[in-house]
């Protein structure tokens, strides 16, 4: 039951307040401790398999020191112990604050458009400079829909099979692939092991996401269209949570965008090259919170199982 006291509140401190931004927070720690890796490592020769220690090594090490300190606070205050785990899942939970980024963008877009670009340089990794208005709504409803899977799904499921520290190392897992795992001549050796690590970890939640994109939007025949689109993109798994908001939305996808000054040529997911309205946005985030809360129940029910 303590687990499920855990989720429940740090959803629910998620749900009220989104990442907290005046307070410590471990993915900033996370990032710092990349960063600073990757500047003494990332040079001379083997960068491969130096990347790939610093991967591993900084996995296992987040997983080693959450266990620790959750089982120090089951010793001090064993009644009170979930309380940790609620803060660290409150922690690694993201949909509020990418709700409310991916709003702020429509919002800054019917200011301006030089307003709009700014505000989705936020959020997406992509040279926003250049970008048209419907390719600003375009990068933030992508961004959405891959970041529920990211930032909510996926920690979520690491939490219902590993634990709080499973959850904690997907976020460095994710964290390292945000950093180093790009294909441009900096980071296509050193982050090699740091992306394959992540496209294993996502693998399954990726999918899981775009399944309840799906029935939360109640349209199953949507599930054929996931099938035939996931497939359209870079990544093995971000395509899929991705046709599934494009086929929710019947809207287009993807195609050509600049990376750190290196163009990659992205497939479309799907036809339907209209134009994206504030609707949408609204639609796309409710589609968004309900798969959030029923992938909740799903994490909550999972352990009420297990008590069983």
């Amino acid at each position: 039951m303590s687990k499920v006291l855990a989720l429940i509140l740090g959803w629910m401190l998620d749900l009220c307040f989104g990442d907290p931004q005046r307070l410590p927070h471990p993915i900033v720690w996370f990032g710092r401790m990349i960063a600073w890796c990757e500047h003494r490592l990332n040079k001379g020769s083997r960068r491969k398999t130096k990347g790939a220690v610093m991967a591993i090594t900084l996995i296992v090490l987040v997983f080693v020191a959450t266990s620790l300190l959750i089982s120090s606070f089951s010793l001090l205050i064993p009644h009170f112990s979930f309380l940790i785990s609620a803060l660290l899942i409150f922690y690694c939970l993201a949909g509020t604050t990418l709700i409310r980024e991916v709003r702020e963008v429509f919002l800054a877009l019917d200011r301006s458009l030089e307003e709009g670009r700014a505000q989705v340089a936020r959020i997406v990794g992509r040279d926003t400079s250049e970008l048209s208005a419907q390719e600003v709504r375009t990068a933030a409803l992508e961004t959405l829909a891959e970041n529920l899977s990211d930032g909510v799904i996926a920690p979520l499921f690491w939490l219902a099979l590993l634990g709080t520290p499973g959850m904690l190392a997907y976020k460095m897992v994710n964290t390292l692939d945000s950093m180093i795992g790009y294909r441009t001549e900096r980071y296509k050796d050193f982050g090699y092991w740091a992306a394959h690590i992540d496209d294993v970890a996502n693998y399954i939640p990726a999918r899981l996401t775009a399944l309840l994109m799906v029935v939360v939007a109640a349209k199953p025949r949507l599930i054929c269209f996931v099938w035939r689109n996931g497939w359209k993109h870079a990544s093995p798994n971000s395509g899929y949570p991705e046709a599934a908001l494009a086929g929710i939305l019947d809207c287009r996808f993807g195609g050509p965008h600049y990376y750190f000054g290196e163009l990659f040529d992205k497939p479309f997911i799907g036809d339907n090259d209209r134009p994206l309205t504030t609707a949408d946005m609204k639609t796309a985030l409710r589609v968004n919170r309900r798969a959030e809360v029923l992938m909740v129940i799903l994490v909550a029910v999972s352990f009420l199982l297990r008590m069983g």
